[in-house]
């Protein structure tokens, strides 16, 4: 069994507390020991700080993350060299009553370089394999789709 610890600091006390709901700001830092702190705040559209992260691009970052490590490890599997990798993920949100929200889906769209003459069917075919194994993806409750594109290193 492996753990994951964290600890999250509300900075938001702007002296009153939470005396009300204007008082205070939805602001804290993510501090693992040994890394580097990360500010946060809300979600720009309920109130936070759109210069900082949120819960929601701390999610779809770490789908992301998770599929691309994953993808790497299996190209080098494969015999498929991948020379750069970028992604730029989008989720999809809804907005319920008071409030509440939640993802309904999340598209990962990763532009992958690989080495001139790998074999573009094998390269297609490592992203199939991913979400039976991404720790991130078999944790959430809605569908992670993929629509790769993929270029030759000149």
């Amino acid at each position: 069994m492996q753990t994951y610890e964290s600890r999250i600091v509300w900075t938001g006390n702007s002296g009153e507390g939470t005396a009300h709901y204007r008082a205070y700001a939805r602001t804290w830092d993510i501090a693992v020991p040994g890394k580097p702190l990360v500010h946060c705040s809300n979600d720009p559209l309920m109130g936070g700080d759109p210069s900082r992260m949120n819960p929601e691009d701390l999610l779809l970052s770490a789908l992301s993350a998770c599929h691309m490590l994953w993808y790497l490890h299996y190209a080098s599997e494969a015999g498929v060299v991948v020379t750069r990798y970028e992604d730029t993920p989008v989720g999809a949100a809804e907005l319920g009553p008071g409030g509440a929200g939640r993802f309904t889906s999340a598209e990962l769209r990763p532009v992958i370089w690989v080495a001139l003459g790998a074999d573009m069917g094998e390269a297609a075919a490592i992203h199939d394999k991913i979400h039976k194994v991404c720790f991130i993806a078999r944790s959430v409750n809605f569908p992670v789709t993929y629509a790769p594109e993929f270029r030759i290193e000149d």
